[in-house]
């Protein structure tokens, strides 16, 4: 078991895992959360608290945010909508296809990293000399794509919750049309894209369920019995465990896969022989 809390630098933002050590803080609380610019300030989104998972590696928190910090804080995000400000204005007297996504300043350093998205790639050579002279800091320009778009805005899914990549998704991790299918999903772009035009990322989370009871469960067009008498497997639910069966004698009935054997064999293999 260990201590556990969470910490968001801007309001439903990204989610990060802190242990809190010798600390004890209340939800709203400002922290000093351990980066490699320094320690930043973050509001504590999730009080500390024990789990049972045994988590190891977890950056512990720097204590709370003194006024010192606070102060350090809001300038640097003065600082940060000062420099989009700019950046924008300097792309549009360019004429360049850019959009702005992200704007980072390191004040150690005295450095600005603006992300931004466009069609394709962009010569802003120029505009980098002009950002650096009107805000009088080292800039760094960074090209992101649609996914991590997504991410540094943030927004709404299609099922009404924050956008996952924006809250708690570490990394984006490789989503096929294929997992689309396996799920007995419709194939249309506009019911499994998501905010950022790709791939949904959840589509991930319960394919390996529907890879397993596949593999268990009776195919579609196979002959089976069920307590309602023989029949034809035509349609499956993995989330409720059955199966519609078209009845040799007419009718449908949805049986618990459990309750289908085909062959009894194939049955007894996947769910034990319970037959007294």
């Amino acid at each position: 078991m260990g201590m556990v809390m969470a910490v968001s630098f801007s309001r439903y933002g990204r989610l990060y895992y802190l242990d809190p050590g010798s600390h004890t803080f209340r939800v709203g609380d400002k922290v000093l959360v351990p980066t490699d610019a320094g320690p930043e300030v973050a509001e504590c989104v999730w009080a500390p608290q024990w789990v049972s998972e045994d988590i190891g590696g977890l950056p512990v928190c720097a204590g709370p945010a003194t006024e010192e910090h606070l102060a350090r804080d809001e300038a640097n995000r003065r600082r940060r909508a000062e420099g989009r400000s700019i950046a924008k204005r300097l792309i549009r007297k360019h004429g360049l296809p850019m959009k702005v996504i992200g704007v980072d300043f390191l004040d150690a350093d005295n450095v600005f990293k603006v992300y931004f998205s466009a069609p394709h790639r962009v010569d802003f050579r120029a505009l980098v000399r002009d950002l650096a002279r009107s805000i009088k800091a080292r800039v760094e320009l960074r090209q992101v794509g649609p996914r991590d778009e997504a991410r540094l805005q943030g927004g709404i899914g299609p099922c009404g919750r924050d956008l996952c990549c924006a809250t708690f998704l570490k990394d984006f991790e490789p989503v096929s049309v294929r997992m689309a299918k396996d799920q007995d999903l419709p194939v249309n772009p506009l019911r499994i894209a998501g905010a950022c035009g790709r791939l949904m990322c959840c589509l991930k989370y319960e394919h390996p369920l529907y890879v397993q009871a596949h593999q268990e469960m009776p195919r579609l067009g196979e002959r089976v019995e069920t307590p309602e008498g023989p029949g034809q497997v035509v349609a499956r639910n993995v989330p409720s465990d059955t199966v519609t069966v078209r009845l040799n004698g007419g009718g449908r009935c949805a049986c618990p896969s459990a309750s289908v054997c085909s062959p009894r064999k194939q049955h007894d293999a996947v769910y034990g022989d319970e037959r007294p």
